[in-house]
């Protein structure tokens, strides 16, 4: 038996969160991602009984550069994906890195208890996270 700490997802978070709306353009998004140096931005619930959504790097390569839509006239909730998998800030690390592994995703906006995303987590800070002694 180990008297080890419980690593929770909320100590693994590796983004701050950052957000736009889901009318904002994808050239507005890009700037947000690359002046924070971002790989994904959570989108705004449009009120309470709405979800968020999530636009990643890799939604805007697939959905606008490969198929050369213009970022200035292409919208977030055109490219977003929504619903999205999140994780509760409480939950412990090794079920948060197995939900991802077992989804193949690589990240996750984390929730508090009242479902306000409050950051990023991804598969790699996850997994040396279950690492650490």
């Amino acid at each position: 038996m180990t008297d080890a700490p419980i690593r929770r997802v909320e100590d693994c978070l590796s983004e701050a969160v950052h957000s736009i709306s889901r009318e904002a353009t994808i050239a507005d998004a890009i700037k947000v991602l690359r002046d924070n140096h971002l790989n994904a931005l959570v989108v705004n619930r449009r009120d309470e009984d709405d979800e968020i959504g999530l636009v990643a790097v890799a939604d805007i390569a697939r959905e606008v550069m490969a198929k050369r839509r213009p970022p200035e006239r292409t919208f977030v909730f055109e490219v977003m994906t929504k619903p999205i998998v999140s994780v509760p800030a409480q939950m412990r690390v090794q079920y948060a890195t197995r939900l991802l592994a077992n989804l193949d995703l690589s990240q996750a906006v984390v929730i508090d208890d009242a479902r306000r995303p409050i950051g990023i987590v991804n598969r790699r800070d996850l997994v040396f996270a279950c690492l650490e002694d």
